[in-house]
């Protein structure tokens, strides 16, 4: 009984709320610790990857928007009070030669596209939607929640430090797969609630930043335009296109008023 209330004393203490949805999430780790974690990871996929030089003109276009999306989030934040959500952040933002139509942000503000999904984007707007999607799974710390989530199962509550130094092997794996660059076999990046309140967050960012956050919906069309597994909804992590577009489409005019 004592160790079980010890143990929901801890899930209290972690539960945070996400910015602008309001929702209720469980973080067991500080994003000290995973901004820690996530610098020696992208340290080391930036070493063993590609890095395309900035020379090159859609590497400069990630570095513009991510530059102008950045400083609108720092600013939106601490016009409510939240700047603690990035905090220690150093942002940067590359271009990485892939075929993969995909990007992430790590904890910290490590941000990186491939060159696979600049086709889709097509202009500065097209890279602000993904882009503004991607930092808003890192300020909503969608990472560190998977990832709570997991160790939790798999280790208990025990303190990220602790856990890494018994089984290295283990963090690593499960916090490559909870930002989306590990195996997807048995556990997957984001849940479509996570993927919905990333797109929300997003379009504030986009509005913030002096983007029109109805280039999402074209985007989007773009993306459902590339085909698919063809998977239903209700078995993915994602949600449907038709879905996205349509919940984008309603959120609009409060992702515009919230950046008035």
């Amino acid at each position: 009984m004592r160790h079980f209330r010890l143990l929901l004393l801890t899930f209290l203490a972690a539960c945070t709320t996400v910015p602008i949805t309001n929702r209720k999430q469980l973080k067991l780790y500080p994003e000290s610790d995973m901004i820690a974690l996530s610098l020696t990871q992208y340290n080391q996929f930036l070493n063993e990857s590609e890095v395309i030089s900035t020379s090159n003109p859609d590497a400069a276009l990630i570095q513009k928007v991510g530059n102008k999306l950045s400083k609108a989030c720092e600013d939106f934040l601490k016009k409510t009070g939240q700047s603690n959500r990035i905090e220690n952040y150093q942002w940067e933002f590359n271009l990485v030669e892939s075929d993969q139509l995909n990007a992430w942000c790590m904890p910290g503000g490590k941000v990186v596209f491939y060159t696979g999904i600049m086709p889709v984007c097509q202009d500065e707007a097209g890279v602000a939607v993904v882009m503004s999607h991607e930092i808003a799974h890192a300020v909503a710390a969608h990472g560190n929640e998977r990832m709570s989530q997991q160790m939790a199962i798999q280790l208990g509550t025990i303190p990220l430090a602790v856990a890494t130094s018994q089984n290295p092997g283990m963090v690593q794996d499960i916090f490559l797969m909870s930002y989306g660059l590990g195996s997807q076999i048995g556990l997957l990046a984001y849940s479509r609630t996570h993927e919905s309140e990333a797109d929300k967050m997003g379009l504030v960012f986009m509005e913030y930043a002096g983007f029109d956050s109805n280039e999402a919906i074209e985007f989007w069309k773009r993306m459902a335009a590339q085909g698919g597994s063809g998977v239903p909804e209700f078995m993915s992590t994602h949600p449907a296109n038709e879905t996205r577009i349509r919940n984008i489409k309603e959120f609009i005019p409060t992702a515009k008023s919230l950046a008035l």
